[in-house]
């Protein structure tokens, strides 16, 4: 007998399935629209030049954001996401704890998801991508990610304000001895 009572699981299935597919086509012209906002947009074009981000990041990121001039350095903009570490002291002791999850929640998601695709689903290399894996080594890929996700916001205010693309590096041969070790 299944969690669903008498409803056959097939059934069940096939109705999951039916409002999946009633979901997608609800969704593909939102989709649609939000790309062709990013295609007129040169922030968001500029901000895709960086592998991992894409339409949807770009765009939150941006309406994150706003006017990226109001920050008087880049190394805030971290702090406003909530993805720096929280402090704690007590007398002579002083640890760092997790992320502040200050700001907004899907903004951090985002950065975490795009960092990710950056460590593990890209082929291109960049500096970034070789620090990442250096912690990815050490401390795991959750940490990994959220320090990712922190520099990549760090990375993307200061695209915004230089209008720079996103630089990508030669890969080194340690940088790949790195990356097969992981």
């Amino acid at each position: 007998m299944s969690f669903l009572g008498n409803v056959p699981l097939q059934e069940a299935i096939e109705a999951v399935l039916a409002i999946y597919e009633a979901l997608e086509v609800q969704i593909r012209p939102l989709e649609n629209r939000l790309t062709a906002i990013a295609k007129r947009d040169e922030d968001t074009k500029l901000l895709m030049t960086i592998s991992g981000v894409g339409v949807i990041t770009a765009l939150n990121f941006k309406v994150t954001i706003g006017d990226p001039k109001r920050f008087e350095a880049s190394r805030k903009v971290g702090a406003y996401v909530g993805m720096t570490p929280k402090q704690y002291s007590s007398g002579e002791r002083e640890r760092q704890g997790g992320i502040s999850k200050c700001g907004c929640k899907q903004t951090r998601s985002l950065l975490v998801e795009a960092a990710v695709v950056l460590l593990t689903r890209t082929k291109k290399w960049s500096k970034l991508k070789a620090w990442g894996f250096k912690i990815f080594r050490k401390h795991g890929i959750k940490k990994a990610a959220v320090a990712v996700g922190r520099k990549l916001a760090v990375i993307m205010h200061r695209m915004l304000i230089t209008r720079e693309i996103f630089r990508i590096t030669e890969e080194t041969t340690e940088a790949k001895k790195e990356q097969k070790a992981a």
